[in-house]
C-alpha cells in the first residue's frame, strides 16, 4: 500500500491533470495543512483553577498524543458574563500540522479513525466548503489508537480541518476522494 504522499505524487495529480486539464503538475491543488482543535470551555467552567487546570492537561496531553505535535492552548478572546467565562482564559487547544506530519496523521484518519468511530457511513460532502477544504468532526477522542478508554479522563470531540489550495469546491471533493477520504457520492 502507497504512503498518502506516494499515492498523490503516483495517482492522484496524474488523474486530475486528466480530468481537469491541467498542463503542468505544479498547477495540481494539493493538501496545504490539517487543523485539529478542541474546544473544553464548558467542562472548565465553574471549576476551581486546581481543577480546570487538571481538565486542561488531560486535553492536551491526549491531543498532543494524537497528534505527534505539541497542542496549544487558544484564550477567549472577550468575555462572556451568561456563559461565565473572562477575557484569556483558556478554552481551547489547537494543533496547525504541515508535511510528513500531516500526511502521517491524515493517513491515520483516512484508514483508522473513521472506520473506528460510532456510527461512521462516511464524510458528507457538503463538509467541503468553496474553497474545496474538508472539515470533519470526531465525537471521541477514544477512536484514536494513542488515546487508551480506560485511561481517558475526560472524553472530548475534536474538529479536523484539511485545508487544500483548490480553488473551488468541486476540484477540492475531487482532490479528498483521489486521496481516498470516504466521501458520500
Amino acid at each position: 500500500m502507497l504512503k498518502l504522499k506516494d499515492k498523490y505524487q503516483k495517482e492522484v495529480i496524474p488523474e486530475m491533470m486528466k480530468k481537469f486539464g491541467y498542463k503542468s503538475p505544479m498547477a495540481v491543488p494539493r493538501v496545504l495543512k490539517a487543523v485539529v482543535n478542541t474546544g473544553f470551555g464548558r467542562q472548565v467552567v465553574g471549576k476551581s483553577g486546581d481543577e480546570q487546570k487538571k481538565i486542561q492537561e488531560g486535553i492536551v496531553s491526549d491531543l498532543t498524543a494524537i497528534c505527534g505535535q505539541k497542542a496549544i492552548l487558544a484564550a477567549a478572546k472577550k468575555s462572556i458574563s451568561s456563559f461565565k467565562i473572562r477575557q484569556g482564559m483558556p478554552i481551547g487547544a489547537k494543533v496547525t500540522l504541515r508535511g510528513k506530519k500531516m500526511y502521517d496523521f491524515i493517513e491515520k484518519v483516512i484508514n483508522v479513525v473513521l472506520p473506528r468511530s460510532r456510527d461512521f457511513q462516511g464524510i458528507e460532502a457538503k463538509s467541503i466548503d468553496k474553497q474545496g477544504s474538508l472539515t470533519v468532526a470526531i465525537k471521541e477522542q477514544i477512536a484514536f489508537p494513542e488515546v487508551s478508554p480506560e485511561r481517558a479522563r475526560q472524553i472530548f470531540g475534536l474538529e479536523i480541518t484539511v485545508a487544500t489550495n483548490a480553488k473551488t469546491r468541486e476540484k477540492g471533493l475531487e482532490l479528498l476522494k483521489l486521496l481516498g477520504f470516504p466521501i458520500k457520492a
